[in-house]
Parts: C-alpha cells; structure tokens; sequence
C-alpha cells in the first residue's frame, strides 16, 4: 500500500497530456453541441457530463488493459483523477464560463442599436475601439451567418470569416481575461490550505471520482462497479432515462414525469403567496450529491429556500410590497424583488467572515512573502511567495487595464475588490455545498450601487465595469474559480505542484483561444439568429438596457434597498456568529446566501430528499448503514451522468437529442 501511494503521488506527463488533448477537444465540439444541437449540456456546472464520461471509460479502459493484457497500468488513478481535473477546470469556459455570451457582449450595442433605443447616439460613442469591432458588415454576418455558410466545410469557413475586424478586440480582452486568471488562480491558491487543511472542507463533489480513483489504485474496481447498493442506485437512473429518452423519439412509450408544477396548490394571497411558483424538480444525480454534503449543509439550502418563500408572504400579510422600481438599475441575472437585495449585505458580511477565518493562515503568507528564504523553509515558503506576487500582479495588472480603458484608479480597486470577494464567497458554497448548479442573485456592481452609487463611475467607466464583470463575474454557473479549488485538492498529494499551476493556467488560456475559435465559426456558419442563444441574448441586451437609464437620468435605488442589505447583513452577522460559538447549532451560513438563487428553485428537492435520508442513516444505522447507503446514492450520480452521455452520443445522431440534466 505503502509503495501505491508513492507511485501514486508521481504523476506521469502523459497524464498532464491526455487532459489537455480532451479539455481541448471539449472546448472545440461544446458550443456545435450545447448551442446548435440544443443537446444534453456536454460542459456545464461543476460536476460537467463529459469529463466524468470520460473518466469513467478511461477507468474501464484501464482496468482492462492491465488485466487481459498483462501490461502496466496504462495510467494511475491519480493520473486519471487529475486528467478528469483539467477537462472539469476548463469545460465550462466553452459555454456559459465564457464562449456563451462573449460575442453577443461586443456586438449587441452596434447590431440591436435603433431609433427608439438611441444606442448609436448615446453608447457607441462611449464604447473604446480596440474593445469591440468597428466592422459593421462583419456584425451582420455574425448575427445572419456567412452566404452559403451552411454548405461551406470548417476550413472554407474558416478562410472567408473577417477575422481582421476580431483581432484587436480579440487581442484586448484576452488580456483582461488571461490577468483574471492570473488573479484567480493565485487567490484559490491563497485559500486552498486554509480550507483543505485547516478547516478540512468536505469536498461532496469529488467523492465519486475519488472512490472511482482509490477503487481503480487499490485493484478492487470490479469490486466497486458490482457494489450491490451501487446496481441498485445505477439502475433507478437507468431505467428512468431509458423509459424518457425511448418517449422522447418514440411517444408511445410511457414516460416518467421529473418536473411537478405545485403552485397552482397555494394561493395568489397570504402566508403562502411565496409559493404560487413552486416547482418539484427530481434529478438522482443532484439527489446524490445532496447525501454526500454534511447534513447541516444539505438542511440549510432547502430550510433557507422554504424561509424565503414564507418571508415574501409575510410581507404581503403585512402589506409591505415593495415595487420593481425600488430595485432602480441592477446587474444581478435573477434579481426582481427589493427584498432579493438583502443577498446584498449577506455576500459582504460572509466575504469578510471567510477573512476573518483564514486571518493566522494570510498572516503567514505575509510573512512568508517578505522573509528571505533559507535551506530549511517549508515548501509552502516559496509557494506563498508566488501566489503573494501572482495576487498582486492580478490586481495591479486589473486596475491598470481598466483604467487604460476609463476607469478611474479608485473606482477599479473597489470593482475588483468586489469581484474577488463575490468570487471567494460563491467558491465556499459550490465546493462546500456540493452545489452543481450555481447562480448568482446579485452582482458585484449591485453591491457597489447600494454601497456607495454608481454616481462615482464616469459614463465609460460605467459601460467597461458592466461588460467586464458581465464576461467573467456575473455568470456564474461555470466560473473557473471552484473548479481551480477542486483541481488543487484532487492533486495536492501530487509531486511538482509548481508544474501542475503552471499547467493549469496553460490549459485556460489554449482552452480560451479553442473555445473563442470555435464559437466564431458557429456564429458565423449559421448565424447568432438560427441559434439556440435567446437566454445569452436576452441577458446581455439586459446590461446596455440597464446602463443607458443611468448615463441619461441618472437612475438610484430606493431607500429600502438599503434597508434589505442591513438586515441581509445582520442576518448573515447572527448566522455565522452562531455557527462558529455553537457546535449544536443546525444552520450553515451558505443555505442563506442560496435563498434567492434561481440553482436553488431546481435542486431544493434533491437537497431535501438527500439531507432526509443521510439523518435517518445516521439515526437508525449509524456509520455502517451511511456506508452502505452511500454506494446506493453514488449509483445514482454515476447513473445520471453515464446515461446523460449516452443520450448524448445518440443526439450526434438525430435532428434533437434528449436532454437528461438542466441547461
């Protein structure tokens, strides 16, 4: 066992090589599939469908080589775990992280301009030229597709895209992307060992890999994969995207309802006028994932949710409703509701809660930083040194870029400083909470708005602060942030961890360029317009809708925005006060910060249902009956997943595919 672990801690470049051959080819075959097949989501959240399809294959493949071959192992569990690792890190970055909405950001301003909008005389005046393309012919052909596009093979395509109207924007947000990364990485960097060693985060989203890696590394996998409670929980999944996916192409097979429309049960007044909207949403895999979190985590989301619910008919009761219009001009994708903004002063006050935790474990890297290094420092020494310098090579390389584009210096620190703290915030609750599908209720600007108002931002300050947070810290759902976290944990035992950094910041870059590519000759071959891009559309056009009211009038918030931020602030200061003085204390401060998040309107069920089952577990069976049970639910997340490809193959194939997970 000994010499497995030792082995086990090298890992081989054909590792580091496979993972960025297939994160590649993820970023390049994404958005064909996600936006013009309108398929089962390849890439997405952060537990994606084709890195763990991938894996599990890879496994197979493995383990069979090394049996009825007689060779080595082909690769380690470690080496798979890690290449799972990086096709994760950069999946998202072809879809929502990044490829989604990029384009449509840089043109919606010249190509949906109009009389009645007044954007052509307003904002495009404002808008700096090497940030977006002045080619007017070339933004048409991107919405309407090439002549003939259709019919032109890949690199015919390729040869007649105006791709001199895309270099320069192409070259000045690459910039501003490749330094967020920077910035990224060294913070995840900064706050992995506080959170894997010293507070010893549960990482619900890496159990199965890691199961699947020890089973593989210990020679017991055919052991694992014929696990009875693993069959059982395999098969719920199965038959049930068997029966689905067989009525999907074929209607007279019966079909099993996953979505239950349960508003229409509660009334449109009262205590319960929160829940007109309510929806029962069953996924086995969120299920699943929802059994692997601690029980406090798994309670808090769906109590948190079923709270905020009661909270909006209370304030009908009391006849306090707040109109829209209090909200003034936000940013937040889901945000509607005055009383939403209490995510305001939460976000803020978590944020710092965080800091306050990890205050002795910065105090080190300070010192660390600015000690000379001798023979007999700690491999942590140097590392803390690199990721001090990367910090703030980030930082400054951001304030200089955004004030190269209009912003003032003050403006950028507080818009950056906002940025990491919203990004720190939503990284503790996915890799914590076990949260595959994660969104944002308010954004960073939202926070600064009712802070200090944006009155402070000249008009192109303004305009860049939108769009640059719009195109890496709004979205979300595929951030890079919590994936570097996973990355980092599943290869902390690994040697070379300066190789492994610099591995990945490689992969996101090649995978940023891939995916840009690929995205380009999509649009271009069959137009923004044929596409399935009417949430990217709508959401981007949001951000200029928003802005050009507060460069005209000069649009505030109400007074109660400010209110609900106090109180989201004081609740937040209550709940974490609590979880940290109180060891019997049943709720984690992250289900409130998910009260509001359009994630938690899907996956509050499979939370409830998890949390349910891991307490009657550990009430009626203790330790050995969770074991057990685990299995069980694992089959269910490994069922989704391997179903979901499947599908997903068998969708190359037909006009539509059917889509077993959310988009």
């Amino acid at each position: 066992m000994l010499d497995r672990r030792k082995e086990g801690s090298i890992i081989r470049p054909r590792a580091f090589t496979l993972g960025i051959i297939l994160a590649v080819l993820i970023c390049a075959f994404t958005p064909f599939n996600n936006v013009y097949r309108n398929a089962t989501p390849l890439g997405g959240g952060y537990f994606p469908l084709a890195p763990f399809y991938l894996l599990f294959w890879l496994t197979i493949i493995t383990a069979l080589c090394k049996k009825y071959l007689k060779i080595d192992a082909l690769f380690t569990g470690a080496e798979l775990i890690l290449t799972w690792g990086l096709m994760l890190l950069v999946s998202g970055i072809a879809y929502t992280g990044f490829a989604r909405t990029f384009f449509i950001n840089l043109t919606a301003p010249f190509y949906f301009a109009s009389v009645e909008n007044r954007w052509q005389e307003v904002l495009q005046p404002l808008l700096p030229d090497n940030l977006f393309p002045q080619n007017n012919t070339a933004i048409e052909m991107l919405y309407n597709g090439l002549e003939n596009g259709q019919e032109m093979g890949w690199f015919e395509l390729a040869a007649h895209i105006p791709w001199s109207a895309w270099i320069i924007p192409f070259f000045s947000w690459g910039v501003f992307i490749i330094i967020c990364y920077i910035l990224i990485l060294s913070l995840i960097y900064m706050i992995s060992r506080q959170a894997m060693e010293n507070e010893r985060m549960n990482f619900p989203l890496l159990i199965v890999p890691k199961m699947i890696q020890k089973a593989l590394d210990e020679g017991r996998l055919s052991s694992f994969l014929t696990n009875k409670f693993l069959i059982i929980g395999l098969s719920i999944p199965f038959c049930l995207h068997l029966l689905n996916g067989l009525n999907f192409y074929y209607p007279s097979f019966p079909h099993i309802n996953t979505l239950v429309l349960a508003g229409s049960y509660f009334p449109k007044q009262g205590l319960l006028a929160g829940f007109i909207k309510l929806k029962l949403y069953f996924y086995p895999a969120f299920i699943g994932f929802a059994f692997l979190a601690s029980k406090q985590v798994s309670f808090s989301f769906w109590f948190f949710f079923i709270a905020g619910a009661f909270f909006t008919g209370v304030l009908s009761m009391a006849g306090l409703s707040f109109p829209a219009s209090e909200l003034g001009t936000t940013f937040g994708p889901t945000l509607s509701k005055p009383e939403e903004t209490q995510m305001i002063g939460a976000f803020i006050v978590f944020s710092l809660f965080l800091v306050w935790l990890a205050r002795f474990h910065f105090k080190e890297m300070v010192v660390h930083t600015f000690q000379p290094m001798h023979p007999g420092s700690n491999q942590n020494h140097l590392g803390d040194k690199i990721n001090f310098y990367g910090l703030s090579f980030g930082f400054i390389g951001l304030v200089i870029w955004l004030f190269f584009h209009g912003v003032g210096i003050i403006q950028s620190i507080l818009l950056i400083s906002f940025f990491i703290l919203f990004t720190m915030v939503a990284v503790r609750v996915i890799c914590q909470g076990g949260v595959t599908y994660f969104t944002l209720t308010v954004a960073p600007l939202d926070a600064v708005n009712t802070i200090f108002g944006l009155k402070i931002f000249s008009s192109i300050a303004l305009i860049i602060s939108s769009i640059s947070q719009k195109i890496l810290f709004v979205d979300l759902r595929e951030s890079v942030a919590p994936s570097i976290l996973h990355t980092l944990k599943i290869s902390r035992r690994a040697r070379g961890q300066g190789m492994i950094a610099g591995i990945i910041l490689f992969s996101m870059v090649i995978c940023l360029f891939v995916s840009a590519v690929a995205m380009i000759l999509l649009c271009y071959k069959y137009g923004i317009r044929e596409l399935q891009l009417d949430w990217a559309t709508r959401t981007t056009l949001s951000v200029y809708n928003n802005i050009f009211p507060l460069i005209e009038n000069q649009i505030t918030q109400g007074d109660s925005i400010k209110y609900f931020a106090l109180t989201g602030a004081m609740i937040m200061g209550i709940l974490v006060f609590c979880y940290h003085r109180f060891y019997w204390w049943p709720l984690h401060p992250i289900g409130y910060l998910m009260i509001y998040s359009s994630a938690m309107k899907i996956l509050w069920v499979s939370f409830f249902i998890g949390w349910l089952f891991n307490t009657l577990c550990m009430r009626y069976g203790g330790v050995t009956l969770f074991k057990q049970m685990r299995y069980f639910f694992v089959g269910l997340i490994m069922g989704d997943f391997l179903m979901g490809g499947t599908w997903a193959i068998i969708g190359l194939f037909t006009e539509y595919g059917y889509q077993v997970l959310p988009t």
